[in-house]
C-alpha cells in the first residue's frame, strides 16, 4: 500500500474506486475499524519461561493467540501499534492470509522509534496515504520528533471521504528528570498531531475523520484534551467503550497489577452520525490475555 501507487493512470483509479465502492459502498453498509497494540511484535528484551532474554522474538503461542483475536475481529481496516520493522508486518500479513484473513494492503510508519512502529492492514485500498515520520514540536529549549510518527489514511466512500489518523504517543518512560513520565513530551506530540489534523480539516463539524490508537494517557489527561478541542473549536468526541462485562480497561500493567484505559477512538463531529451504537467495543475473548498486554478496540461505521 504505497502512496506512489495512488497516482496511477485514470483507468487504474477507476478500477480501484469501483472495487472500493463494491467493498464498502454501493449500498448502505458497515465498515469495521479496529485498533490494537500488539505488544512487541518484534525482537525485544523479555521475560520467558527460561528467564530474561535479550532480543527475543514474540513467543509463537502469543502470535497464534493474536491471530485468533484478529480473525474474530475481521476488521476492514486494522491499525496496529508496537509492530516491529517491515518484515514483521509482512510476516503477520502472510500468516493471517494463510489462516483465511486476507489484508492485501499494508503500510508501516518509519519514524524516530526504530523498534516499534504504527502500521495498518486493510482489505480496501486507500485513495490517499501519507506517512508523517518527521513531525516535530518544541520541547523545552529544542525540538523533538513525534516518536512513532503518524499515519494518515483516507478512504473514499459513496458518502464522501473518511480519514483515519493512526496514533501511538510516547510511552511513560523518560530519560529526563525534568519530565517525569514523559508527560511534557506526550503533550507536545499530541499538540503537533492536533495542529496537523486541523490543517487538513479546518471545520471538524463537516469533516469525517477518526483519531485512533494508543495514547499512553488517561481520558482526562492533557494529551486527550488537546486532541478534542482547541480554544472554541471542538475537534473530536471521545467515544465510550466497554467489553462484554461492562469493563472499560484496555491495558494491563503486570508490574503494578493495574488496569487502565489508554486506547481510544476520537471521532469528528462530522463523522459522529456514522457511528453505530453508543461507541466502541473492547474485545475480551480468552485469547486476548495471551496475545498482548492491551485489548483491541473495535468500531463500526454505517456508510449512509
Amino acid at each position: 500500500m504505497k502512496a506512489a501507487g495512488i497516482s496511477a493512470g485514470p483507468s487504474w483509479v477507476g478500477v480501484l474506486l469501483l472495487g472500493l465502492w463494491l467493498a464498502v459502498g454501493g449500498r448502505a453498509g458497515p465498515l469495521t475499524i479496529a485498533t490494537y497494540n500488539v505488544e512487541n511484535y518484534t525482537a525485544a528484551d523479555r521475560l520467558t519461561e527460561d528467564g530474561y532474554r535479550r532480543d527475543y522474538p514474540k513467543p509463537e503461542v502469543a502470535k497464534q493467540a493474536l491471530r485468533t483475536v484478529l480473525r474474530a475481529l475481521n476488521a476492514d481496516v486494522l491499525v496496529l501499534q508496537e509492530i516491529g520493522p517491515r518484515p514483521y508486518l509482512v510476516e503477520l500479513q502472510r500468516d493471517l492470509r494463510a489462516e483465511g484473513l486476507d489484508y492485501p494492503y499494508a503500510e508501516l510508519v518509519e519514524a524516530a522509534d526504530e523498534a516499534r512502529h504504527i502500521a495498518v492492514l486493510a482489505k480496501v485500498a486507500p485513495t490517499k496515504l501519507t506517512v508523517h515520520g518527521d513531525l516535530r514540536f518544541k520541547y523545552f529549549d529544542g525540538q523533538e520528533r513525534v516518536k512513532r510518527g503518524l499515519l494518515e489514511l483516507t478512504l473514499t466512500t459513496p458518502a464522501g471521504e473518511l480519514t483515519l489518523w493512526a496514533v501511538h504517543l510516547k510511552s511513560r518512560f523518560t530519560e529526563r528528570p525534568d519530565d517525569p513520565q514523559a508527560a511534557v513530551r506526550r503533550v507536545g506530540e499530541a499538540v503537533a498531531i492536533r495542529d496537523l489534523v486541523l490543517q487538513r480539516h479546518p471545520d471538524p463539524t463537516v469533516a469525517r475523520f477518526l483519531l485512533l490508537g494508543d495514547f499512553n494517557a488517561a481520558k482526562t489527561s492533557r494529551p486527550l484534551r488537546a486532541m478534542q478541542e482547541r480554544g472554541q473549536t471542538r475537534i473530536a468526541h471521545l467515544l465510550p467503550a466497554s467489553d462484554s462485562r461492562g469493563e472499560r480497561w484496555t491495558h494491563f500493567y503486570a508490574r503494578e497489577e493495574s488496569y487502565e484505559r489508554v486506547d481510544f477512538f476520537l471521532v469528528s463531529p462530522g463523522l459522529r452520525p456514522w457511528v453505530v451504537g453508543e461507541g466502541a467495543v473492547i474485545a475480551d475473548s480468552p485469547e486476548t490475555r495471551l496475545a498482548s498486554d492491551h485489548r483491541p478496540l473495535v468500531l463500526q461505521l454505517q456508510i449512509p
